[in-house]
Protein backbone atom coordinates (compact mmCIF):
# COMPACT_ATOMS: atom_id res chain seq x y z
CA UNK A 1 0.00 0.00 0.00
CA UNK A 2 1.31 3.59 -1.10
CA UNK A 3 2.03 5.60 2.00
CA UNK A 4 0.93 9.62 1.94
CA UNK A 5 4.04 11.28 2.10
CA UNK A 6 3.50 15.28 3.63
CA UNK A 7 4.08 16.96 -0.01
CA UNK A 8 1.07 14.07 -1.34
CA UNK A 9 -2.26 15.93 -1.99
CA UNK A 10 -5.08 14.73 -0.18
CA UNK A 11 -7.96 12.98 -0.90
CA UNK A 12 -10.10 16.20 -0.68
CA UNK A 13 -7.26 17.59 -3.78
CA UNK A 14 -7.08 14.44 -5.80
CA UNK A 15 -11.21 14.65 -5.70
CA UNK A 16 -10.79 17.97 -6.88
CA UNK A 17 -8.50 17.27 -10.20
CA UNK A 18 -10.55 14.60 -10.98
CA UNK A 19 -14.09 16.57 -10.89
CA UNK A 20 -11.98 19.93 -12.44
CA UNK A 21 -10.04 18.47 -15.02
CA UNK A 22 -10.66 15.43 -15.61
CA UNK A 23 -7.03 14.07 -14.28
CA UNK A 24 -6.50 10.54 -14.92
CA UNK A 25 -3.04 10.62 -12.82
CA UNK A 26 -5.07 11.96 -9.83
CA UNK A 27 -7.68 9.17 -9.86
CA UNK A 28 -4.69 6.27 -10.14
CA UNK A 29 -3.17 8.00 -7.13
CA UNK A 30 -6.90 7.81 -5.28
CA UNK A 31 -7.20 4.24 -6.64
CA UNK A 32 -3.63 3.03 -5.01
CA UNK A 33 -3.94 4.54 -2.54
CA UNK A 34 -7.52 3.11 -1.24
CA UNK A 35 -8.04 -0.38 -3.47
CA UNK A 36 -5.78 -2.59 -0.85
CA UNK A 37 -8.19 -2.14 2.04
CA UNK A 38 -11.43 -1.30 -0.44
CA UNK A 39 -9.96 -4.94 -1.47
CA UNK A 40 -9.54 -6.54 1.74
CA UNK A 41 -12.79 -5.27 3.11
CA UNK A 42 -15.02 -6.87 0.32
CA UNK A 43 -12.86 -10.50 0.61
CA UNK A 44 -13.33 -9.93 4.32
CA UNK A 45 -16.95 -10.23 4.38
CA UNK A 46 -17.40 -12.26 0.82
CA UNK A 47 -15.53 -15.21 3.02
CA UNK A 48 -12.58 -14.94 0.69
CA UNK A 49 -14.14 -15.09 -3.12
CA UNK A 50 -11.83 -12.79 -4.61
CA UNK A 51 -13.11 -13.04 -8.20
CA UNK A 52 -16.24 -11.04 -6.14
CA UNK A 53 -13.71 -9.26 -4.34
CA UNK A 54 -12.53 -7.71 -7.57
CA UNK A 55 -15.89 -7.15 -9.03
CA UNK A 56 -16.96 -4.99 -5.97
CA UNK A 57 -13.85 -3.05 -6.18
CA UNK A 58 -14.67 -2.14 -10.20
CA UNK A 59 -17.96 -1.68 -9.27
CA UNK A 60 -17.21 0.79 -5.87
CA UNK A 61 -15.10 2.42 -8.25
CA UNK A 62 -17.39 3.23 -10.89
CA UNK A 63 -19.93 4.32 -8.29
CA UNK A 64 -17.60 6.39 -6.58
CA UNK A 65 -16.62 8.12 -9.95
CA UNK A 66 -19.77 9.06 -10.92
CA UNK A 67 -20.71 10.40 -7.62
CA UNK A 68 -18.15 11.89 -6.18
CA UNK A 69 -20.00 15.43 -6.89
CA UNK A 70 -21.97 14.39 -4.48
CA UNK A 71 -19.56 13.67 -1.65
CA UNK A 72 -19.93 15.63 0.92
CA UNK A 73 -16.82 15.53 2.86
CA UNK A 74 -18.09 14.66 6.33
CA UNK A 75 -16.27 11.26 6.80
CA UNK A 76 -13.30 10.89 5.26
CA UNK A 77 -13.10 9.62 1.52
CA UNK A 78 -12.31 5.71 2.50
CA UNK A 79 -15.29 5.26 4.74
CA UNK A 80 -17.07 6.59 2.15
CA UNK A 81 -15.41 4.36 -0.32
CA UNK A 82 -16.22 1.15 1.65
CA UNK A 83 -19.41 2.68 2.34
CA UNK A 84 -20.10 2.25 -1.41
CA UNK A 85 -18.43 -1.23 -1.38
CA UNK A 86 -20.69 -2.09 1.36
CA UNK A 87 -23.86 -1.77 -0.90
CA UNK A 88 -22.20 -3.38 -3.48
CA UNK A 89 -21.36 -7.02 -1.60
CA UNK A 90 -25.09 -6.51 0.51
CA UNK A 91 -26.27 -7.94 -2.73
CA UNK A 92 -24.78 -11.45 -2.45
CA UNK A 93 -25.44 -11.61 1.73
CA UNK A 94 -28.18 -13.02 2.60
CA UNK A 95 -30.20 -11.11 5.01
CA UNK A 96 -28.98 -11.35 8.61
CA UNK A 97 -30.88 -13.54 11.12
CA UNK A 98 -31.10 -12.52 14.87
CA UNK A 99 -30.18 -16.25 15.78
CA UNK A 100 -27.53 -18.80 13.34
CA UNK A 101 -26.92 -20.81 16.32
CA UNK A 102 -27.53 -23.78 14.05
CA UNK A 103 -24.82 -22.82 11.61
CA UNK A 104 -22.31 -22.01 14.42
CA UNK A 105 -23.20 -25.70 15.53
CA UNK A 106 -22.49 -26.98 12.23
CA UNK A 107 -19.64 -25.30 11.90
CA UNK A 108 -17.75 -26.45 15.63
CA UNK A 109 -18.69 -29.91 14.75
CA UNK A 110 -17.01 -29.89 11.10
CA UNK A 111 -14.14 -28.00 12.83
CA UNK A 112 -13.88 -30.22 15.68
CA UNK A 113 -14.12 -34.01 13.47
CA UNK A 114 -10.85 -35.91 13.39
CA UNK A 115 -10.19 -35.62 10.14
CA UNK A 116 -9.53 -31.59 10.50
CA UNK A 117 -5.85 -31.46 11.56
CA UNK A 118 -3.45 -28.71 12.05
CA UNK A 119 -4.65 -25.16 12.53
CA UNK A 120 -6.83 -22.40 12.10
CA UNK A 121 -6.00 -18.99 11.42
CA UNK A 122 -7.86 -15.89 12.12
CA UNK A 123 -8.55 -14.86 8.61
CA UNK A 124 -9.54 -18.50 8.21
CA UNK A 125 -11.63 -18.17 10.98
CA UNK A 126 -13.50 -15.17 9.91
CA UNK A 127 -13.99 -16.48 6.68
CA UNK A 128 -15.71 -19.80 8.44
CA UNK A 129 -18.29 -17.24 10.12
CA UNK A 130 -21.91 -17.87 8.78
CA UNK A 131 -22.39 -14.31 6.25
CA UNK A 132 -24.34 -11.48 8.60
CA UNK A 133 -21.85 -12.74 11.59
CA UNK A 134 -18.72 -12.28 9.45
CA UNK A 135 -20.64 -8.76 8.07
CA UNK A 136 -21.10 -7.21 11.57
CA UNK A 137 -17.57 -8.83 12.92
CA UNK A 138 -15.95 -6.76 9.48
CA UNK A 139 -17.36 -3.73 9.65
CA UNK A 140 -17.01 -3.30 13.50
CA UNK A 141 -13.61 -4.81 14.25
CA UNK A 142 -11.79 -3.90 11.30
CA UNK A 143 -13.27 -1.11 9.59
CA UNK A 144 -14.34 0.82 13.02
CA UNK A 145 -18.08 1.61 12.28
CA UNK A 146 -19.77 1.86 14.91
CA UNK A 147 -23.15 -0.07 15.73
CA UNK A 148 -25.91 2.35 14.22
CA UNK A 149 -23.82 2.86 10.96
CA UNK A 150 -23.89 -0.57 10.32
CA UNK A 151 -27.70 -1.01 11.47
CA UNK A 152 -28.33 1.44 8.83
CA UNK A 153 -25.88 0.16 6.16
CA UNK A 154 -27.36 -3.79 6.87
CA UNK A 155 -30.63 -2.79 7.42
CA UNK A 156 -30.45 -4.08 11.05
CA UNK A 157 -31.34 -2.54 14.27
CA UNK A 158 -28.29 -1.41 16.48
CA UNK A 159 -29.79 -4.59 19.03
CA UNK A 160 -29.24 -6.92 16.42
CA UNK A 161 -25.85 -5.61 15.32
CA UNK A 162 -24.47 -5.77 19.06
CA UNK A 163 -25.30 -9.48 19.46
CA UNK A 164 -24.52 -10.11 15.69
CA UNK A 165 -21.53 -9.13 17.01
CA UNK A 166 -21.14 -10.89 20.59
CA UNK A 167 -21.95 -13.98 18.90
CA UNK A 168 -18.89 -13.43 15.80
CA UNK A 169 -16.23 -12.96 18.12
CA UNK A 170 -17.64 -16.23 20.64
CA UNK A 171 -17.46 -18.45 17.27
CA UNK A 172 -14.25 -17.07 16.36
CA UNK A 173 -12.77 -17.72 19.90
CA UNK A 174 -14.61 -20.89 19.70
CA UNK A 175 -13.24 -21.55 16.45
CA UNK A 176 -9.60 -20.82 17.50
CA UNK A 177 -9.94 -22.59 20.59
CA UNK A 178 -11.13 -26.13 18.55
CA UNK A 179 -7.49 -26.31 17.37
CA UNK A 180 -6.22 -27.18 20.45
CA UNK A 181 -5.07 -23.59 21.94
CA UNK A 182 -3.01 -22.46 18.48
CA UNK A 183 -4.14 -19.52 17.04
CA UNK A 184 -2.34 -18.32 14.00
CA UNK A 185 -2.93 -14.49 13.44
CA UNK A 186 -2.61 -13.97 9.15
CA UNK A 187 -2.65 -10.01 9.65
CA UNK A 188 0.28 -10.23 12.47
CA UNK A 189 2.02 -13.72 11.28
CA UNK A 190 2.49 -15.17 14.59
CA UNK A 191 1.46 -17.37 16.43
CA UNK A 192 -0.43 -16.75 19.97
CA UNK A 193 -2.32 -18.77 22.80
CA UNK A 194 -5.93 -18.55 23.34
Amino acid sequence: MDEIRNDDPTDAELAQRILREGDEAAFRALYRRHTGALYQFALRILGGSEMDAEDIVQETWIRAVAGLTRFRWESSFRTWLIGIGLNRVRKSLRRVRPAQQEDLERLEAELVAPDRAGRIDLEQAVRLLPDGYRAVLVLHDVEGFTHDEISRSLGITPGTSRSQLHFARRAVRRLLGAQGGQIHDARHGHRADS
